[in-house]
């Protein structure tokens, strides 16, 4: 068995897997470094340099297999986070290489697969989820916050329909879980990464005097139109989940 270690990003990734070809590697398993403990102490253990040339090379020949929407499902993949990711990749990339008249994530009769079939549709809800969810709060230096604590690493799936969405105004989403956040300046839109973590109580005193008033107005029109007579627990949890209250302004 040899198993290949990368650095935990999606060129990484990518990089590791033309490895696995360019050396003809058979038994191999691929693993991200950080989170990597050794089982088999009679393992090849192969470090993986992240090679953006090597990396593309492996994207350009999967796009004419699977196209552009086949590279975003792996990406969705990627993103989830499943204890399993990087197997499921590679035995995409794998398929791919052996059937590349045939666009494989359409064979569902494959147990891997059926899969990321999976993953991709519950990587997709949760995308959709933070952008109907997501709650933005006016700071006093005017940049208007929101953070979130998705069950998946979807941050960069959202980052163009916020971007284009709230084009005229700086705003900032934090990640509670996986400490890195978008910032937009009506420029750019770029990640960014805290040494520390996000400090909620010294983030609350930040809020600019508006926003105290804003949540308190929300807040009691919340209240008042609220008729208890029609109210129905069961449905308001079908359409809004309990785990996603903690952004609710109306919710606190």
């Amino acid at each position: 068995m040899t198993t290949l270690l990368y650095d935990g990003s999606f060129d990484g990734l990518f990089t590791a897997i033309f490895e696995v070809f360019e050396y003809r590697y058979k038994d191999v398993e691929i693993f991200n470094r950080e989170n990597f403990q050794q089982e088999n102490m009679f393992a090849e253990i192969h470090e993986v340099t992240t090679q953006q040339e090597k990396s593309e090379r492996v994207l350009n020949k999967l796009e004419q297999n699977i196209g552009k929407s086949g590279i975003h499902q792996l990406l969705q993949v990627f993103l989830s986070e499943d204890q399993e990711m990087e197997k499921l990749v590679l035995s995409a990339v794998k398929q791919s290489i052996k059937h590349p008249e045939e666009n494989i994530l359409q064979n569902f009769a494959n147990e891997d697969i059926l899969k990321i079939s999976k993953i991709c549709k519950s990587v997709s809800r949760e995308r959709h989820r933070m952008t109907a969810f997501v709650r933005f709060e006016k700071l006093e230096d005017h940049v208007y916050f929101a953070k979130i604590d998705p069950d998946f690493n979807v941050l960069p799936l959202i980052r163009k329909h916020f971007k284009d969405r709230y084009a005229d105004q700086k705003w900032m989403i934090y990640d509670l879980q996986r400490h890195y956040g978008l910032f937009y300046d009506l420029e750019n839109c770029e990640f960014f990464y805290p040494d520390e973590k996000l400090d909620l109580n010294q983030y609350q005193q930040k809020f600019h005097e508006e926003e105290k008033k804003y949540q308190t107005l929300w807040q009691s029109y919340f209240t008042k139109t609220n008729i208890k007579e029609r109210k129905n627990t069961k449905l308001h949890i079908q359409h809004v989940p309990k785990r996603y209250w903690k952004y609710l302004t109306e919710k606190w």
